[in-house]
C-alpha cells in the first residue's frame, strides 16, 4: 500500500461522498479481505480497525445483530453511569441538529452497548434493521468498524463513512462518534454518535460531535468541582479538631482538605472501602470515617507496632520482581519496575543508608544525577511510604530486609547496568 493511494482516499472522504470515493473505497477493503497489496488505502484509523476486525473473526458479509439487553438491564445501566447526568447537556447539543439532518443521536455505555437513541423517526426505524437500538453491542468486536466501536477501541473521535465500514449491510451508513470521560478519574463511561444514511455525510459532523462530548465533559468537572467545595465546607472543621496527620477525599481520593502532611491530587483507595482501620498502600495505617461526599483518613492512627516488620525483595525471576511486606495485618505483594528494583537492592545492600548523590553513584555511575534519584525514590515511596525513610534513603528502623536472589547470583537483574548490581554480580561470580 502506498502513501499516495492513502493520501488520495483521505482527501476524497473528506471533501465529497460521491460515488468515485465509494468505489476507491470498496477496493481497498475487498483487497484487505482478499489479503491483496494495493494502491490505494483506507485512512489510518479505519486500516487499524479492519486488522482489529479481521484478528476478531468479524464476518463481513454477516447482518449487524446482537442479542440486546434486557430493558431492566437496560435501566440498571443508566442508573449506574454518569451518562445519565449529561443527557440534558446531549440532548440540547446533538438531538435537535440530528433531526434536522435526517440523523439520530446514539449514546452507548463503556461497553459499547446502546443505552439512549434519539433523532429523526424515519431514520430511528431504518436503524432498527442494522440493530443500531437501545441494548444493541457495538463494540469492534461484535459490529467491526463503526464510529462507536472504532471509538471505543482507539479512544479517540472518529468518523466513518460508506465502505469504510468493515461489514457490507452497514455501507448504506455514515457515523461520527467521541468519547466520553470522568473528569474525576479519568476513566472512559461511553461515547456519544451520529448516525444516519450515507447521504446526510458531512465533514463537520464529526466536530460538533467531539465539541459536545467535551462539553458534556466540562459540565461533569464543575459538578465535580462543586461536590468537592461541599466536602471541604464540611471537612475544614473536622481537621481543625483531629490534629496530626489527616485529609479528607472524595469518594474518588480526590483531594478536598488536608492538615499535618504535604497535598496530594489524588488518595488511591480501594475498590471496597468500609470505615474503620484500614491499610492503604501510600500512607500506611490509617483510620477511615465516612463524610457526606468522600472519607476522613486519619494518618498513622494505631499505627504504633503494626508497620510491617519483614520486607522480602524478590528478584529471582526478571520479569517478575516484586516486594512483598509482611506485618501484624498480613502480606501484602507490589510489583516492581526493573529501576525501582535496583534501586530497593541498593537500600538493602547499605542498610545505614544512602545520601541522592550515593544512589545516583549506584544506580547510574553519575553523582550527579540526584534529580533522577529523587524523582524515583518519590514515586516508589507512593507505595512503600511505611518502610522508606529519608534524610539518608533506607529501609526504616526495626524492619528486617531480606533479598531473594536468583538460583545463580550471577544472573541478578540480568539486563541491569547499574553499578551496584554489577558489583553484586562479579561478586557471586567469584564467590
Amino acid at each position: 500500500m502506498t502513501g499516495t493511494g492513502s493520501a488520495e482516499v483521505g482527501r476524497v472522504t473528506g471533501q465529497a461522498t460521491g460515488r468515485r470515493t465509494t468505489r476507491l473505497l470498496h477496493r481497498a477493503r475487498e483487497a484487505r479481505l482478499a489479503g491483496e497489496r494495493t494502491a490505494v488505502a483506507p485512512r489510518a484509523e479505519i486500516d487499524a480497525s479492519w486488522d482489529r476486525a479481521v484478528r476478531c473473526g468479524v464476518d463481513p458479509d454477516q447482518s449487524p445483530e446482537s442479542r440486546l439487553l434486557e430493558a431492566e438491564e437496560i435501566e440498571h445501566r443508566r442508573r449506574s453511569t454518569a451518562l445519565g447526568e449529561l443527557m440534558p447537556v446531549l440532548r440540547a447539543g446533538l438531538a435537535s441538529i440530528a433531526d434536522a439532518t435526517q440523523q439520530i443521536m446514539v449514546v452507548t455505555d463503556a461497553e459499547g452497548r446502546v443505552l439512549w437513541r434519539q433523532g429523526d423517526t424515519g431514520v430511528l426505524r431504518r436503524a432498527r434493521d442494522i440493530c443500531l437500538e437501545e441494548g444493541a453491542a457495538w463494540a469492534e468486536a461484535v459490529t467491526g468498524t463503526n464510529a462507536i466501536g472504532t471509538a471505543l477501541a482507539a479512544r479517540v473521535p472518529v468518523q466513518v463513512h460508506s465502505a469504510e465500514h468493515f461489514i457490507r449491510a452497514l455501507h448504506g451508513w455514515t457515523c461520527a462518534a467521541a468519547p466520553v470521560r470522568d473528569p474525576r478519574d479519568g476513566r472512559l463511561i461511553g461515547i456519544v454518535d451520529i448516525s444516519g444514511p450515507a447521504s446526510t455525510f458531512h465533514p463537520a459532523t464529526l466536530a460538533l460531535v467531539d465539541s459536545v462530548a467535551r462539553l458534556a465533559e466540562g459540565e461533569l468537572r464543575t459538578r465535580h468541582l462543586a461536590e468537592i467545595e461541599r466536602l471541604r465546607a464540611v471537612a475544614a472543621p473536622i481537621l481543625c479538631r483531629v490534629g496530626g496527620r489527616a485529609l479528607a477525599v472524595d469518594v474518588h481520593g480526590r483531594l478536598a482538605a488536608v492538615t499535618g502532611m504535604a497535598p496530594v491530587d489524588r488518595l488511591p483507595l480501594p475498590k471496597s472501602l468500609r470505615p474503620g482501620r484500614v491499610w492503604l498502600s501510600s500512607l500506611g495505617m490509617c483510620r477511615v470515617e465516612p463524610l457526606p461526599g468522600g472519607w476522613l483518613v486519619q494518618v498513622g492512627e494505631g499505627a504504633a507496632g503494626e508497620t510491617p516488620r519483614r520486607v522480602v525483595l524478590d528478584l529471582s525471576r526478571p520479569r517478575a520482581l516484586a516486594v512483598r511486606l509482611t506485618g501484624p495485618l498480613g502480606d501484602r505483594t507490589q510489583r516492581l519496575s526493573p529501576r525501582h528494583a535496583e534501586l530497593l537492592f541498593a537500600l538493602a545492600a547499605h542498610r545505614e543508608g544512602r545520601t541522592a548523590s550515593e544512589l545516583a553513584g549506584d544506580l547510574f555511575g553519575d553523582a550527579t544525577r540526584t534529580v533522577t534519584v529523587r524523582a524515583e525514590v518519590s514515586r516508589l515511596r507512593r507505595h512503600l511510604a511505611e518502610v522508606l525513610a529519608h534524610r539518608p534513603y533506607r529501609f526504616a528502623d526495626g524492619v528486617e530486609v531480606e533479598v531473594v536472589r536468583p538460583e545463580h547470583g550471577a544472573d541478578l537483574l540480568p539486563h541491569s547496568v547499574a553499578p551496584v548490581v554489577a558489583e553484586a554480580r562479579r561478586a557471586a561470580r567469584a564467590g
